[in-house]
Formats: C-alpha cells, structure tokens, sequence
C-alpha cells in the first residue's frame, strides 16, 4: 500500500534555480527551545536504560521543541527509560557529534531524525558497529541500516493535501497550480510529492487543473519557498488559484506573498503538520488545509520499540512494527509502525484542540477569536 523511495516526477523549476541540499522534515516555521545540543530538561533523572534522541532542528520546525522533545521524554520515561534528547539545529556535524557521543556513552538503544539521509546512515553504520540499536524516527535514512522506523503515511499525507486542493478549488476548470514541496534530500519530501502526484497528476493530464511550476526546496527553507513563490507567481503575471505548499512553514511564507498582491484567502493553500501558526491561517481564511499528524502516538510507537529494544526483547519489538518500508536505496524492507495522518480543514481544527496537540489559547487571538467562537473551540 505505501510507496516508498521512488524518485519523484521531475519538477518543472522556474526562476531562481535553487540548489537541492540539506533537509528537514515537513513542519512548520522556528519555534521552541533547547539551543543546539540542548539535553531533555529532564534528562538523566531516570534509573532505566539511557536512549538517546536526536532531533534535527528547530529553524524548519516549530514542532521538535515543542512537541517532539516533551512528548518523547514522558513516552520513554513512562517506558522506564532514561532519555537523553538532544537536538543538532540543522548542523549535520553536530547532528553526527551528538550521536557519536551518545553512542560512546554506551546507550542501549538511539533514536535518530536526521537532517538529511547521508548523515543518518552514516550515524548508523557506527551504532551498529557498537551493537546498538537504532529506530528511524518521523522519516527514514535511505542507505542506513536502522533495524526500525515509526513515522506517519507519508504517502498518505501527500494524497490528503492533494484531496484539500481539489476540495478548495471546488471543480475549478483549468485552475492553476504553483507547487512548493520540501527539500530533495529528504525521503519524506519524495513521499509527499508522491503522494500528491496520485490526486493532482491525472487532474493536470486532463486539463482539469494546470500545473504552472514547481519546485523542491531546498531544506524546507520558508523564505526561500517564499522567494520561490513570488517569481513564479510573478512569471505567471501575478495569477494563480491554489497553492500545493508542503508543510505550515512553507504555507506560511506562500501566504505572506499573496497578501502583497491581495490575493490571501482567495487562492486555496494547502500545508501540513497542523502547527498553531498553520491553524491560525485556517482560521482566518488565509490556508484552506493542513494534515494533522498526531505526535504523541509517534512518540509512543517509537518508546514502546526502544522499550523492548532495551531489554533484548527484539520478537516484542517485531510485534509493533507490523508494516514495512522498502528503502531502495540499501535494497532491504525495513520493519515499521505507520500511523494514519488526518486532513484538517476549518471545521475539523477543534478536532486537533481537542486531542490536546495545541491549546485554544495558541490559536484563538484576536483576529481569529470569532471563528473559535463560532466553531466551539475553547
């Protein structure tokens, strides 16, 4: 059912001609704390077995601070492990020197969420030389050698911001399409593209929807989507009717080139990962979807496998991770948990309150006070 790994269609690119790079998982824009290398505020207070956590970055992401490292602690503790979390801030050396020491400190068990694939793998390579196990967390290192991975459908989420853009455009005849997707590094980038292509392709083919440029950026850069943006928007004559944008962040810098032109809240935007900023856009009016992927279950999934990891226990492991994903790249099936991703449209956003993902408070300000009266959302 999952299609992983494949290279996506070629992209039409436009423009500035940016170098695919580095990368980092579709998310949001800066948010949290922890400075790089910044440890759980909690780490090392527990008597379990020590994990260790790398997180990528917070400049893509508002979520790895704000979600990820508070969610992560509690789930592994609650597995009576002693997390160490550590985040790299983009940098890949970092990244490599958090995991080295974390590997050198004799963890049982390390979970990683690289910035890119190459730094993961080669993470990898020296755990597995050191007898540890590793988990691929929210995206998979193609050519590493994780014995897990636990993410959401990427696939999945891909055809869901598909289905939000021809829901938006409501049969729009000929309606034209500027896609801004996430970094070429990044495995996950690949599936969401995917997974679009699997709603919009055919809708392009037959003229229903008309493809006016795309573009990969490279890792997850909202200004540079946003830069992106505005000279294709601008070559097209200042004309377009929805936006496929890859996660919030980038939406967020879509967004802030449309309101030059006025056109915010009339092109149909799409995003992911329901972030407060993403879910305020919804509110207003400015961003017509995200994808809602709830983190805690991921952090769960992946402290239930190093759990069982950290007690030898690989046939419990085995029992959790019951789908697979094929890296191509190392030509192996890779043992994974993966979670059902949920499209969020205005009237759903108290569906993400409610579960606890965001607060009211975090979305309900002043310009957006009316319609969480209006939708219920306290």
């Amino acid at each position: 059912m999952r299609k992983t790994g494949r290279r996506g269609t070629a992209l039409i690119a436009v423009g500035a001609g940016l170098t695919l790079v580095l990368t980092a998982c579709g998310a949001n824009s800066s948010g949290g704390g922890g400075g790089a290398g910044s440890s759980s505020p909690s780490a090392g207070a527990g008597g379990g077995a020590k994990v260790g956590v790398v997180l990528p970055d917070t400049a893509s992401s508002a979520r790895y601070e704000s979600f990820d490292r508070p969610l992560l602690d509690k789930a592994l503790r609650a597995e009576g492990l002693d997390p160490d979390i550590q985040n790299a801030q983009g940098d890949v050396q970092k990244f490599s020197a958090l995991a080295d020491g974390m590997i050198n400190n004799g963890v049982k068990v390390l979970i990683l969420d690289a910035p890119n694939t190459d730094v993961g793998a080669a993470v990898e390579k020296k755990a597995q030389a050191a007898g540890i196990p590793t988990i691929d967390y929210d995206r998979l290192n193609l050519g590493g050698s994780s014995d897990y991975y636990v993410s959401f459908d990427n696939t999945k989420v891909g055809a869901l911001q598909g289905q939000g853009l021809v829901q938006g455009l409501a049969g729009k005849q000929g309606a034209q399409v500027i896609e801004i997707e996430g970094a070429a590094t990044d495995n996950n980038g690949t599936l969401f593209y995917e997974g679009q292509q699997t709603v919009v392709g055919p809708l392009y083919k037959s003229g229903a929807l008309k493809l006016v440029a795309s573009q990969r950026i490279p890792n997850w850069d909202n200004q540079a989507g946003g830069t992106t943006f505005e000279q294709f928007l601008t070559a097209n004559g200042g004309k377009v009717d929805g936006v496929l944008a890859a996660n919030d962040g980038l939406a967020g810098a879509v967004i802030t080139v449309l309101k030059k032109t006025g056109q915010n809240g009339k092109a149909i935007v799409t995003g992911q990962d329901a972030t407060p900023d993403g879910l305020q856009a919804i509110l207003r009016g400015d961003q017509y979807m995200t994808v809602f992927k709830p983190i805690s279950d991921e952090a769960n999934a992946a402290a239930k496998l190093a759990g069982a990891l950290a007690k030898g226990d690989k046939a419990g492991a085995d029992a959790q991770a019951t789908a697979s994903t094929q890296d191509t790249k190392a030509n192996r099936a890779v043992k994974s948990v993966l979670l059902t991703p949920i499209l969020i449209t205005k009237d759903k956003v108290k569906q993400v309150v409610d579960q606890g993902s965001v607060k009211a408070s975090d979305i309900c300000v002043s310009e957006t006070q009316a319609a969480c009266d209006q939708l219920g959302i306290k």
